[in-house]
């Protein structure tokens, strides 16, 4: 299967600029108040159960919106550590302690708590990685799962048509 790559961020809408009339476009219509959205992104990668804080394939670009964060769990997480989620090796900016026991197989939702602010930019000035990393190391089984990312490219920045 081919793949399109578009360097983003992806915006669709038939009003580019508002004209300051107003008025609402009708169908097919360009003229009005701006009604521009952007499309949303995912990016997902492989993890497992570690020791120590590691990257993810997963790279955000600047200034956007993360919202939502999945584990698809295909094996659970062992013994009684937690799971956080970040964007440095303190692994902990975009969730923190996430309890293995709750780590099931199956789809989990990440919540987005009291790091809600790392959540609405990801960065001002450059792109990050995403970390992860469990706080202990599993006795027997070691737990895996598909770290799903949703996000708003380039979100924060953009007025009115272009960016700041």
């Amino acid at each position: 299967m081919g793949s399109t790559v578009f360097t983003g961020p992806v915006l669709a809408g038939n009003v580019l600029n508002s004209d300051g009339s107003g008025n609402l476009a009708a169908v097919g219509g360009s003229n009005g108040t701006q009604n521009v959205g952007f499309c949303e992104m995912v990016q997902a990668a492989t993890i497992t159960q570690s020791t120590t804080a590691v990257t993810t394939s997963i790279v955000i670009p600047a200034q956007s919106l993360i919202t939502d964060i999945y584990l698809n769990i295909t094996v659970g997480w062992s013994n009684s550590s937690t799971l956080s989620i970040g964007t440095s090796s303190a692994s902990n900016e975009l969730a923190s302690a996430i309890a293995n026991a709750s780590l099931v197989q199956g789809q989990y939702r990440v919540p987005v708590t009291s790091l809600i602010a790392a959540w609405n930019n990801s960065s001002n000035t450059q792109d990050v990685q995403i970390w992860v990393d469990s706080s202990a190391a599993p006795a027997v089984t070691t737990g895996s799962a598909i770290l799903i990312v949703k996000y708003v490219q380039g979100y924060n920045g953009f007025t009115n048509g272009q960016y700041t």
